[in-house]
């Protein structure tokens, strides 16, 4: 099958529905975040307790990566994707019923690895796109992704003061099976050709990291900046429910409405990075998304500058992922599954990281550390993406 023949397969309706069920599963990996103190209260159990479901989420979602992402290469996306939306509804539901944090924080290991749906997304549209038009509509489903990122905190929050977080869970729940239900018939039934059996693509996964170099720098530099991202989002959420700021679920979710800005900047992206290359997109975002870190450290006195800063801190993430995964599509965009793959798991591995080690470092060693450690992160892996010198 040609580019040009897949292009076609996958019309503009369908990149747009697709890019909205992306961004509604994703957004399950981080709607619970502001609620966490509140979950700790309902349960009786201590925050550091309750603070696993969030790493569970995406302990979940690296499971995913390295177990359901290459299967876009081998099943039709119409099948594929169709059928793990109605999985990730079911297990919210699940979730929401959970009796204490054990069953909620294995629930939410499932979740998270069902929200893999969103990276499968890419991947279908990265393969079914001509290379003219490719960071042009990967950028359109990044921007899904980011707006189910930015407004899942803000939506969790809000839906938790009015619902309780149980009702939270099944109405983002009832809004997946939704979007399962629109997207399907609107995705490809042919399976892709597949190169070779899955056990073996799942064996060649570290392969890749030595095959290709760029590979391998684009993974180091997202690593670091996903690392970065995920440290300032619950980082601040923690720190902000504690005295002297003490702000509801809901407040601290008003926050995620500045990284409306990186949902813009993303479709902006994909059409730079067809333009100028995903190189110099990459150094860009990175560059503004330090900057926008260490403003963080001085900012929190201040809603309206603290919001700027996140704003800022965002769509330079937001802008990188879109170059780096084009560049990285690029690489094999028949291969565009096991690439991402190989690629999404270190890089959520590396957001767990800074999940998990979020509320250490700003209970042990305060805000301004944990900003300027995001700063560092954001700092080497723009460093990453600067072309190496020729050696005669």
């Amino acid at each position: 099958m040609t580019e040009q023949t897949a292009d076609a397969q996958l019309s503009g309706t369908a990149v747009a529905v697709l890019a909205a069920a992306a961004g509604g599963a994703i957004a399950n990996d981080y709607v619970l975040q502001p609620a966490l103190a509140q979950i700790a209260m309902d349960f009786r159990a201590p925050l550091s307790l309750i603070t696993i479901v969030a790493s569970a989420a995406m302990a979940g979602y690296l499971i995913g990566l390295a177990l359901l992402v290459p299967l876009a290469d081998r099943i039709s996306p119409r099948a594929l994707i169709g059928t793990q939306l109605l999985a990730l509804s079911a297990a919210l539901a699940l979730a929401a019923a959970a009796p204490n944090p054990s069953v909620l924080i294995g629930c939410f290991v499932l979740v998270g690895a069902l929200t893999t749906v969103a990276a499968q997304s890419s991947a279908v549209v990265g393969k079914h796109s001509h290379p003219t038009r490719r960071g042009a509509r990967m950028g359109v489903v990044s921007a899904g992704i980011s707006a189910g990122i930015l407004l899942s905190r803000f939506a969790g929050g809000l839906l938790t003061d009015w619902i309780g977080w149980r009702g939270a869970l099944l109405t983002f729940s009832a809004l997946v099976a939704a979007s399962a239900v629109a997207v399907i018939p609107l995705l490809p039934t042919a399976p892709p050709h597949r190169h070779a059996s899955y056990l073996a693509s799942l064996r060649t996964l570290p392969a890749l990291l030595r095959t290709f170099p760029k590979l391998r720098r684009a993974t180091a530099a997202g690593m670091l900046w996903f690392f970065a991202f995920n440290l300032i989002w619950v980082g601040l959420a923690l720190h902000l429910a504690q005295p002297p700021f003490g702000l509801s679920a809901a407040m601290i979710g008003l926050y995620s409405l500045a990284g409306i800005l990186g949902l813009i900047v993303t479709r902006l992206a994909g059409r730079l990075t067809d333009r100028f290359g995903n190189r110099a997109v990459v150094i860009t975002g990175l560059a503004v998304a330090a900057v926008s870190a260490l403003a963080l450290t001085f900012t929190l006195g201040s809603p309206v500058f603290t919001a700027a800063a996140l704003a800022f801190f965002d769509a330079g993430c937001f802008a990188a992922q879109v170059a780096n995964q084009a560049g990285i599509v690029a690489i094999d965009p028949s291969r565009s599954g096991t690439l991402n793959a190989t690629y999404l798991t270190l890089y959520y591995a590396a957001g767990a990281i800074g999940t998990a080690t979020a509320g250490s470092v700003v209970t042990a060693l305060g805000w301004p550390a944990l900003t300027l450690l995001a700063m560092a992160a954001a700092a080497i892996a723009a460093c990453l993406a600067v072309p190496r010198a020729r050696i005669r």
